[in-house]
């Protein structure tokens, strides 16, 4: 069933596997297109990363909270991924779109599909960033220096699995050189908000 809300608002989904650079790539977006868009700030069952702020990267929720909220129907889409729950506010969306604004959804591949089965077509453009390869993915992932062996391993499983899904996007940015990836995103994203949906 699609959603109620008749606007010229539109969503920008932006997905990607765990290390491709999404989150760095939205946050220079962000500094360049930061006064058209707005960012949505999704609610996470897991702990916070040194740094992060609740209500400023997620909303940090307890598991049973969390879990309420399903059944309440607060969720415009919710995954469990790497053990951890999350999910984007319906209230939230809804009311930037009847306001006519322009929504940046950072959501993986199953929150994307939820996405696109309550909106209109013409409402939503979806965007996904890949690695240029697996190996690089990895590497990425040692790096940053976040997670264990283990973590990383089971992130590049999962990445594998995602990646199979990019067809499923309105357009694949590869991310290979960080500065022309950033030039691809930010001309994709100038042109979706100078065309109302």
């Amino acid at each position: 069933m699609k959603s109620g809300t008749s606007s010229k608002g539109r969503l920008i989904v932006i997905s990607a596997p765990s290390g491709a650079g999404k989150t760095s790539l939205i946050a220079a977006l962000l500094k360049t297109h930061g006064a058209k868009l707005q960012l949505s700030v999704s609610t996470t069952t897991r702990p916070p990363r040194p740094g992060e702020e609740h209500g400023k990267d997620y909303f940090f929720c307890e598991r049973d909270a969390f879990k309420k909220r399903i059944d309440e129907g607060a969720f415009l889409e919710w995954a469990l991924v790497h053990g951890n729950y999350y999910g984007t506010s319906r209230d939230w969306i809804e009311n930037q779109l009847r306001q006519g604004g322009f929504v940046l959804l950072e959501i993986d591949w199953q929150g994307a599909q939820q996405i696109r089965a309550q909106f209109p077509s013409e409402q939503v453009v979806s965007i996904f960033i890949r690695p240029p390869t697996i190996e690089v993915l990895r590497q990425r992932l040692i790096d940053r220096g976040k997670d264990t062996t283990e973590v990383i391993e089971e992130r590049v499983r999962a990445a594998a699995e995602e990646l199979t899904h990019a067809d499923e996007f309105d357009y694949v940015i590869m991310n290979q050189e960080f500065a022309a990836a950033l030039r691809d995103l930010s001309q994709l994203v100038t042109q979706i908000v100078s065309t109302p949906a």
